[in-house]
């Protein structure tokens, strides 16, 4: 450091304001100090910064197993680089965690956070605080947001989209167009968005004044992971039975991708025998045939929302941020859905 300053012609607390705290440094001082350190070849020390201000500059983000292989979507990938890159602008690395079945090989996540190698952490939709023994992570004493997931009722300050709302507003967009009977494809049992998109689905039901018999649900596997074989088996499900509901509506773009090129193979028309709607907005339903009209999660605003959030728990004169931030999902209509051929109670 000493070195970059005598080129820079600065002071050493100069550089180190300049790396750590950039926003502290005329933007001229501070591009003559980084043109100095890459001509040196200089990398600050994390190890030695954390132990000279005694705080670390790392977030923790924690997945459940399976989060990054998940079959059509891209829904974590995306809400984890908006996180990353938030929280690099604020001079913060993000750490990636995966929880795994096996309780004794977590017990690196909460140490991270006992030891204070961690700052603070992000939980990415299933992902639940993980703990071994009398360690936990929410007991760890960092700050904790959860993303895609409200867990706001456990004290965790929590970003999700606002998925009840938006499945309504698209059921009764269907509902507009002639619909009166439904196949749901259900996520997985006891899943927060299979209960906020299946309540939302009722919720549209309800507002046209249809029975509760106006849908025949579907299914409830055991992950989002399991879509396309769920959008299969749903297919066959449907393709079986004697009355068929005009629209299907699946928990998510996976099942529902699968679904619609299954009952195609089989010479069910979509839209014409059976619209197709999804929840989550991968890009793949784009070029799917026909396009598949779908809910967008807005990732990459939750993910810069989280870190925001975390952030702003960081810095002990901020306020606190609310409990719940809620934000909206986006109906894209597309081909794979348009009016009954014939009206069907």
């Amino acid at each position: 450091m000493r070195d970059v300053a005598r080129l820079a012609g600065v002071a050493t607390s100069t550089v180190s304001r300049a790396l750590a705290n950039p926003g502290r440094v005329n933007e001229t001082t501070r591009r003559r100090i980084l043109a100095a350190a890459e001509q040196l070849g200089y990398v600050p020390n994390a190890a030695a910064r954390n132990l000279r201000v005694g705080a670390s500059n790392i977030v923790m983000a924690v997945l459940s197993e399976p989060a990054i292989a998940n079959g059509a979507s891209q829904i974590v990938p995306e809400v984890l680089q908006t996180v990353a890159a938030t929280l690099s602008d604020s001079g913060f690395n993000l750490l990636i965690a995966g929880r795994s079945r096996s309780a004794a090989t977590e017990t690196h996540i909460p140490d991270l956070a006992v030891g204070g190698i961690v700052r603070g952490a992000i939980l990415i939709g299933a992902a639940e605080p993980p703990s071994f023994g009398r360690r936990s992570l929410a007991g760890a004493g960092i700050p904790v947001v959860s993303v895609l997931q409200d867990r706001s009722a456990a004290g965790i300050p929590s970003v999700v989209g606002n998925d009840r709302e938006a499945m309504r507003d698209a059921v009764l967009h269907l509902i507009g167009l002639g619909h009166r009977s439904f196949f749901y494809i259900a996520g997985p049992a006891g899943s927060y968005h299979e209960a906020e998109r299946f309540g939302g689905l009722a919720d549209a039901l309800a507002a046209a004044g249809l029975s509760e018999r106006a849908v025949v649900r579907h299914g409830g596997g055991h992950s989002f992971q399991d879509g396309f074989q769920s959008g299969i088996r749903a297919a066959r499900a449907y393709l079986a039975r004697e009355r068929r509901p005009t629209a299907a509506v699946a928990c998510w773009d996976g099942a529902a991708i699968a679904f619609m090129s299954t009952v195609r193979a089989q010479g069910a028309a979509v839209p014409g025998d059976v619209s197709v709607l999804g929840f989550d907005g991968v890009p793949v339903g784009a070029f799917c045939e026909p396009p598949l009209t779908t809910l967008r999660q807005p990732t990459a605003e939750l993910g810069a929302k989280a870190a925001e959030m975390l952030l702003a728990l960081l810095d002990g004169d901020a306020a606190a941020p609310p409990l719940k931030t809620t934000l909206p999902n986006r109906l894209l209509v597309r081909g794979s859905t348009a009016g009954p051929r014939n009206a069907r109670a």
